[in-house]
């Protein structure tokens, strides 16, 4: 594959790892909520999902969910679910909750399972990368499943690089939160909503890629 190809790749991750998304906002949100650690943490349970999107792509199983109705229909409920309970526990929370350093929810495990389900779960990746990733790929540089792995390699590189910086940015909110009761509460409101929010746009979305 030519250098070229990998770097308008990279460049392009880069462009949309920074646009506002179900992604980067939840990794904002928390990163500010549970510190930069837990943003991180976030992140790379979001990259491990895409290596199944990935991996669907190389393989041609995201055609099914391009052309399977009942396929995306039932993924895309799933995640919409997973969402809801999420914005419901966000909605519940106290404020001790975020001001307990052993707290469950901050736990690595739970955080970078969050992260896989919330990418796993979400069909229009699938389908973005099947959309996506070919255009840098071609017959004359191979077989293409190979390419499409290592095109999903640098995606997944330049996403890790850019949502950790944004994990950290948001991570300095986290002492500010810890000292006002207030600010977690709001927050923990506007968490819950973006939930919601994603939750009804995933439900809502239709298999063609954007």
């Amino acid at each position: 594959m030519p250098v070229e190809s990998i770097i308008t790749l990279a460049i392009a991750s880069v462009l949309l790892g920074i646009s506002p998304g179900p992604d980067n906002l939840f990794v904002l949100t928390q990163s500010a909520l549970y510190g930069k650690k837990s943003g991180v943490l976030v992140t790379l349970g979001l990259c491990t999902g895409l290596i199944v999107h990935t991996s669907a792509v190389a393989f041609g199983v995201a055609a099914i969910f391009q052309t399977s109705l009942v396929a995306f229909t039932v993924l895309k409920v799933i995640g919409a679910l997973y969402l809801l309970y999420l914005a419901w526990h966000a909605f519940r929370a106290s404020v001790n909750r975020f001001q307990t350093p052993q707290s469950t929810l901050r736990s690595s495990g739970a955080l970078y399972r969050r992260g896989i389900i919330m990418s796993v779960t979400n069909p229009k990746l699938s389908v973005f990368f099947l959309a996506f990733l070919p255009q840098f790929a071609s017959p004359e540089y191979g077989a293409l499943a190979p390419q499409i792995f290592v095109l999903g390699a640098v995606f997944m590189g330049v996403s890790l690089l850019v949502f950790c910086a944004i994990a950290v940015l948001a991570g300095e909110l986290g002492g500010w939160l810890h000292n006002s009761a207030r600010a977690q509460v709001y927050l923990n409101r506007i968490t819950g909503v973006v939930f919601v929010g994603l939750a009804l746009k995933l439900v809502t979305a239709s298999a063609q890629a954007e």
